[in-house]
């Protein structure tokens, strides 16, 4: 049977077996059926650019089309998608690096409620963790992108991030597109309980963001208004010449003759 036989029967056995694939999906398939192995690492590293597009449904499908005679094998679908997700990973690196630690200070800066402070501490946590951040970072929904950026802002070793971004990569993907090779015609399932995990992390993102809001709210209100209280109609204090330093005649003493010190 010719490639283009086996791209044909796989995706009509992929239609007859989920139903009618449209939106993502339907665009994925489309995609690994006129370009292969290629066009699956191009899919994965276009998802690490936008996190919008969804692993969980691409590694799943590549991995049952790798089963279903695609023209590329199961290691071939690792190897390609962890390709693709490198990358990503340098691109936005690469973005993060141009972009530096002092715009990103003064942009982080500009937020509502961040104070430098916050952003001294992000850095230093990243300097001291980046290596762990980046590594486990690579097998969490959303993060798994994002994390790229920090990592060239920080000016991360690029051979280091190259190891760390290829091996937590590699681990995600591995078990994605094993399990889509192993389901078959059933790979939607994947997706299901991927879903499940993407909703419970951006469920904790939001708690914790609500949380530090709401922090950072009380501790703005139960600052001491006094220190930072400007009192209106009080006099300037002289804080360049002395107490006993004479400025002319003072006028409310009747006793004293113009140009006299009084006493």
């Amino acid at each position: 049977m010719s490639p283009a036989a086996v791209s044909a029967a796989s995706t009509a056995s992929t239609a007859s077996t989920t139903g009618d694939v449209g939106g993502i999906a339907g665009w994925a398939i489309s995609v690994i059926d006129a370009l292969g192995g290629f066009g699956a690492g191009a899919l994965i590293a276009l998802e690490n650019l936008f996190p919008p597009l969804p692993s969980e449904v691409i590694l799943p499908l590549t991995g049952f089309s790798a089963g279903a005679g695609a023209g590329f094998t199961l290691m071939g679908a690792i190897l390609w998608c962890t390709a693709g997700s490198l990358v990503g990973a340098w691109l936005l690196y690469g973005l993060g690096a141009i972009l530096g630690r002092e715009r990103t200070r003064k942009i982080l800066n500009s937020l509502p409620l961040v104070n430098p402070q916050d952003t001294v501490r992000t850095e230093a946590f990243f300097d001291k963790y980046g290596s762990w951040t980046v590594f486990f970072g690579r097998m969490i929904p959303i993060f798994r992108s994002l994390i790229s950026l920090p990592a060239g802002v920080t000016r991360m070793n690029l051979a280091k991030f190259t190891v760390l971004t290829a091996t937590g990569s590699a681990i995600w993907n591995t078990v994605l597109i094993s399990a889509g090779y192993a389901l078959g015609a059933n790979w939607a399932v994947v997706e299901e309980y991927v879903g499940v995990l993407t909703k419970i992390v951006v469920a904790i993102l939001i708690f914790v963001l609500a949380a530090w809001i709401v922090l950072r709210l009380r501790k703005n209100a139960h600052r001491d208004p006094v220190n930072h209280r400007i009192e209106i109609g009080a006099e300037p204090r002289n804080t360049n010449h002395s107490e006993d330093t004479y400025y002319g005649p003072n006028l409310a003493d009747a006793g004293s003759a113009p140009g006299e010190r009084p006493e």
